[in-house]
């Protein structure tokens, strides 16, 4: 029917269908992926015109939460379904998936209500559901079953603290497991990269960290700040007993029929111990290269570094700017029966089929240089090392890369140029940095404008001059957006993440420079003339394609 209406061609449902098959993904989320529709809303209007159903966006209105609380939290969700409005006995329902008569009669029978179905997009009605169930409600009522529970009373009476035999009992107790449970389920609903609990002199703070920005959650009861500590550390298998010294641990979970792990680290403050969570989602990990956010030509020049036999490829930026998705992404693409692929990794986040991967433990000699020394006896064609930190690592990187193995790793400079005497200041001689080095990235990760609430701004002279880049990189005048926030983006203006990449190769030109002990500048220089995108260029042109905000340019990029 799309195709029949022109909103796409034949050529775009064949791949689509052909992606559909290999990624097990939905026709609709798919069409969007690859830029057949704008967006699943379209889809929605389309299908329900092709109905005589009425169609709806969420994002648009204001649910009220005692209507939405008439279909249960576990009914929304399996059958991903949200109660819109209520008028007599008739409730207005959205639905993605309107062939479902099962769904519609379960809701029927639960609400007691005739239904009214309306097609939203899948993604919507996930968001809402996350949104208008997440209320502080749930969480009030389980800390009011703590309030009454008096096993847990004893730990508030105490000055000195609870004993550990306290501590073993109270973090059995049924309203506190929940309670704890609870928090890190919402978390991940709400696709946080981070869960962090705060031992304050009078408070215990939480608070998630979603896109890249840490999020305040309601407060938690002070008094039970122990008990929720030693939970959390029991989870992770971690000593309760041991409140002087850093522990590290993982908890592994599944949540909505898929596992989930969660890298712990507790730290001792001056008013109690402080746990953060890292949320390691594989449904969040995103491994197609063509989704991290390159541009065509920087896709082009990496993709084509990632298949050369050997040599090295680095990739640098801060920490959270998504340098491990990016090598996980090239080592996917590049995992095939007729190569040894090795890894060594502090820590191993995802785990891979066919990638031979290794946990780097300092605490007992094996460090990123001991691992890679022994790499080179495994007969490997393939290496990545998570980190270049030292000379030594640095150096045995270089001669793996320079002995016919293609190795990839990370840096810490703050751009692609700056990398070349970054290596050399490590102690590793102009003449084989480059000889071994193919490409240099950096990367970071901005937040994308809201597509909602998005609208045009004229730029004034202060404003363009401010950029700092050439203005003719784009062949034409520069566009910049603004969001004023919306229902969509919870007020925000933001919605989602995305990359800006510096992809510099090591040209003849580049090599030459890198042999004269040229400076970062001398380097940059040649580099943009060669086409190279700076970071700043890289986030403009997102910009100039309403993909980011101008203050989002500034935030990130100098």
């Amino acid at each position: 029917m799309l195709v029949k209406a022109g909103m796409i061609s034949e050529e775009q449902l064949g791949n689509a269908l052909a992606l559909m098959e290999e990624k097990k993904g939905k026709l609709e989320e798919i069409l969007v992926s690859i830029g057949a529709v704008e967006s699943e809303d379209q889809i929605s209007r389309f299908v329900g015109k092709q109905l005589n159903m009425g169609t709806l966006r969420l994002a648009d209105i204001e649910l009220n939460p005692e209507v939405v609380k008439l279909i249960p939290l576990d009914i929304a969700r399996k059958f991903n379904v949200i109660a819109v409005s209520k008028l007599g006995k008739s409730l207005i329902v959205a639905i993605s998936d309107p062939n479902n008569v099962y769904v519609l009669d379960a809701v029927k029978f639960i609400t007691g209500c005739s239904i009214q179905p309306v097609i939203s997009p899948e993604k919507s009605i996930k968001k809402a559901i996350d949104t208008y169930y997440k209320d502080e409600g749930a969480i009030n009522e389980i800390i009011r079953g703590l309030e009454g529970d008096s096993d847990l009373e004893v730990l508030s009476t105490e000055d000195e603290g609870p004993s550990d035999a306290d501590l073993q009992s109270a973090i059995q107790d049924k309203p506190l497991v929940k309670l704890v449970d609870s928090l890190i389920a919402d978390a991940i609903r709400m696709g946080a990269s981070d869960l962090h609990f705060e031992t304050y002199e009078k408070r215990i703070r939480v608070r998630f960290r979603v896109d890249g920005d840490l999020q305040e959650q309601a407060p938690l009861p002070f008094k039970y700040r122990a008990a929720i500590i030693s939970r959390l550390k029991v989870m992770a298998d971690l000593d309760i007993s041991e409140r002087r010294l850093p522990q590290d641990g993982r908890i592994k979970i599944k949540i909505d029929d898929r596992t989930v792990d969660l890298r712990v680290s507790a730290l001792p403050t001056i008013f109690g111990e402080k746990v953060v969570m890292r949320i390691l989602d594989p449904r969040a990990l995103m491994v197609d290269m063509t989704k991290l956010g390159f541009t065509d030509d920087s896709l082009k020049k990496f993709d084509k570094a990632i298949h050369i036999p050997y040599g090295i490829i680095l990739v640098t930026g801060p920490t959270g700017s998504g340098k491990t998705t990016t090598l996980y992404s090239a080592l996917k693409q590049i995992n095939t029966v007729d190569v040894n692929i090795m890894t060594a990794e502090d820590p191993v986040e995802f785990n891979f089929d066919g990638i031979n991967q290794v946990l780097v433990r300092s605490d007992i000699g094996l460090t990123f240089a001991a691992s890679l020394r022994s790499f080179l006896r495994q007969d490997p064609d393939i290496i990545m090392v998570g980190e270049i930190r030292d000379g030594e690592t640095a150096e045995i990187a270089i001669r793996a890369a320079l002995t016919g193995h293609l190795v990839f790793s990370t840096l810490h400079t703050n751009d692609a140029p700056s990398s070349i005497n970054r290596l050399i200041d490590m102690g590793i001689p102009s003449y084989l940095v480059s000889s071994a080095t193919r490409l240099i990235m950096a990367q970071r990760m901005v937040r994308k404008i809201c597509r909602n609430c998005k609208h045009e701004i004229a730029l004034n002279e202060e404003q363009v001059t401010a950029l700092g880049i050439p203005l003719d990189f784009l062949g034409e005048e520069i566009k910049a957006y603004k969001a004023d926030g919306c229902n969509d983006c919870g007020g925000t203006g933001l919605s989602g993440r995305t990359g800006i990449y510096e992809v510099m190769p090591v040209s003849p030109e580049i090599e030459r420079l890198i042999l004269a002990q040229a400076s970062d500048s001398e380097i940059r220089q040649q580099a943009i003339a060669e086409g190279m995108l700076t970071l700043r260029m890289a986030a403009v042109e997102k910009m100039h394609r309403g993909l980011i905000s101008l203050d989002e340019v500034h935030a990130i990029t100098s």
